[in-house]
């Protein structure tokens, strides 16, 4: 559904223009701390040498959560909230990290592999 909304003034336009982006901008805030967090989690089970295939597993699944979320909040940011472009180099950092630690996931398993042997 698409809605199209006209202020009775100009000023009604901006007011209206500025409580959604306001809105927004808490959204985008919620979604800089929930990137904060997951960086921090990557972080804990780098720091823990955690390196396992669940774990992995976890933390692709909370990644997805976030590209999801910022699709959705993409779409709603009509007027361009300010923290959108500082959300979306968020997301690219979560996802080089959740990168990085997969590699290190599988290099733990092929080390672990080549001790069996």
């Amino acid at each position: 559904m698409t809605l199209t909304a006209l202020g009775r003034s100009p000023e009604d336009a901006a007011r209206f223009e500025a409580m959604f982006t306001a809105a927004r901008s808490e959204d985008w805030t919620e979604f800089l701390a929930d990137c904060g967090k997951f960086e921090q989690e990557i972080a804990k089970e780098i720091r823990n040498s955690k390196f396992t295939l669940a774990e992995l597993e976890e933390e692709e699944q909370s990644l997805e959560r976030l590209r999801r979320w910022h699709r959705d909040l993409t779409a709603r940011d009509v007027f361009g909230a300010p923290e959108a472009p500082r959300a979306a180099a968020s997301l690219a950092t979560c996802t080089h990290a959740c990168e990085d630690y997969a590699e290190r996931v599988f290099a733990a398993l092929h080390r672990s592999e080549g001790d069996d042997a």
